[in-house]
Parts: structure tokens; sequence; C-alpha cells
């Protein structure tokens, strides 16, 4: 068992209740990663459900979640041939954190009948940059739980030259040896900077609402992560990011709607 899958560990209590507890490991400066909250919540989605692969993914962030004990509440909606629909709630200290509708099937790996390209094409792993390592009294640990490589021009802003578009690019895998799944890839979803920081917003930027599908399983190595926004006003903004495994497939889809960060995020 990996330290991701430790950490995303979900134990039956019954039919509706798994207990999980959640790792520090995935803190972005004391709330946890919100990619790292949907994939242990999938995780007892998946486990209880008859089909193992969660293709849909629908999560309302009720509130900033802290590292410890907490529980996964089950409430089955539907079950069928093909799918299962189930409510799931993320609760700790009694308090919901998060709220999700999330729809289960099967998927067996058949080829795709049709699929686009990238919008951006990237450059290879060897040209894209990693970020310094966040300071130690920032508390932001989810960095060593993972390896970014980032396409230049969208990390401008982190020098003070950003590119005035929403946009961010990046190479992503865990630092521990794995191949990606279904659970990785809900913390890939979530794992870029907010495309904000490249129209020049700082800070942090929490996510009140995020969508994701999982359009196929993926091959194993780096994932391609393209992020990008249509709109930023009255203190929101949108993200949609696609995430491409390394044989070329289109293997998730997210969309997001994020408060404007507050602070100066230094």
């Amino acid at each position: 068992m990996t330290k991701f899958d430790e950490a995303t560990q979900a134990i039956r209590v019954d039919e509706t209740t798994y207990d999980v507890c959640l790792d520090p490991g995935y803190s972005i400066g004391g709330p946890l990663n919100g990619g790292y909250l949907m994939a242990t919540l999938l995780r007892a989605v998946a486990d209880a459900s008859p089909h193992p692969h969660p293709v849909s993914t629908s999560a309302q962030f009720l509130k900033a979640a802290l590292p410890g004990p907490a529980r996964v509440v089950l409430e089955p909606l539907r079950t069928g041939r093909t799918t299962t629909v189930t409510r799931a709630t993320l609760v700790r200290d009694g308090d919901a954190c998060l709220d999700t509708l999330v729809t289960t099937a099967t998927l067996d790996g058949a080829p795709a009948t049709w699929t686009g390209t990238p919008a951006v094409a990237m450059p290879p792993v060897e040209d894209c940059l990693a970020l310094p390592d966040p300071r130690p009294e920032s508390g932001m640990t989810l960095s060593e739980r993972m390896e970014l490589r980032y396409d230049p021009p969208t990390v401008g802003w982190f020098t003070g030259t950003p590119t005035g578009r929403p946009e961010s690019r990046a190479y992503f895998r865990l630092s521990e040896p794995q191949d990606p799944d279904p659970f990785v890839l809900a913390l890939a979803v979530d794992a870029l900077p907010p495309v904000a920081f490249s129209a020049g917003a700082r800070g942090w930027s929490p996510t009140v609402e995020l969508t994701w599908h999982l359009r196929a399983l993926p091959a194993p190595g780096w994932l391609t992560l393209i992020g990008s926004g249509r709109l930023i006003r009255d203190g929101w903004f949108d993200e949609d990011v696609e995430v491409w495994d390394a044989a070329g497939n289109l293997v998730a889809q997210s969309r997001q709607l994020a408060r404007l960060g507050r602070g100066d995020g230094t």
C-alpha cells in the first residue's frame, strides 16, 4: 500500500458509514486540499458500490477540513444495471465539510470512438519547471506528496510577471512511485495553482463547487494538466482542467467555481 493509498483509506463501519483519517500531508497551509478530500470520500463510495469507477462527482465544499479522524456518510439514491448514484458527505467533528453526488459505473478500457487533442501543446517534461519548496512555516505540505513540472509561462506569477490570462499547465505525478488511478485523478484535477494567479490574483482561493468526470482509466506515467478560466468577476472565478495520460488519452475533466484569493499568498 502506498502512502497515498494509506492517506485515502476508508474503513467500513456499516453499509452507509466509513471511518477515515485525514492526513496532514495534504495541507495547503492549514486546510486540506479539496482533491485529496474527494479522493478519500470516493474510496468509500466505490467500496460500497457494485460499480467500481466514480465517473461523475459533483462536490460542494461547505467548510475547510483539517487533519484528523472523520467519517464518510453514504446515502444510496439509485442502483441500476450500469450505474449507481450516491450522496456522500464527509463529516469532521460533527460538521459536514464536503457534500457530494457521485455516479459510479464500470469502465472497460475500450478505445475511444473519437477524441481531440489538448488545447495547448506542452513542452517536454525536461523543459518544464519545478517551483521552489514552500517555506516550512507555511504549512504547505501538499507539495511534498506530488511532483508538478510547470509550463514556464504559466508560473510567471511566482516572479511577479503573470501572463494576464487565467491559465495553469503542468505535468503531474505522485512523489512516491504509483501508477495513476481514479483516486489519483481526483487529486490531480485540483492540484494546479489557481488559474487566477496567472491573471494577477494572489492568496488562498477557496473552491466552492467542483464537478469532475472520469473519462477513462489512465495509463502509467506522468499526467498532463491543462487549466484555464473564462471569467473573473465580482470576487469569483471559474477553472476548467483537462487531464491527459502518458498515452495521450483524455482521462478526466473538471470545472470549479472559486472565490478570488484574500491576502498576498506569499
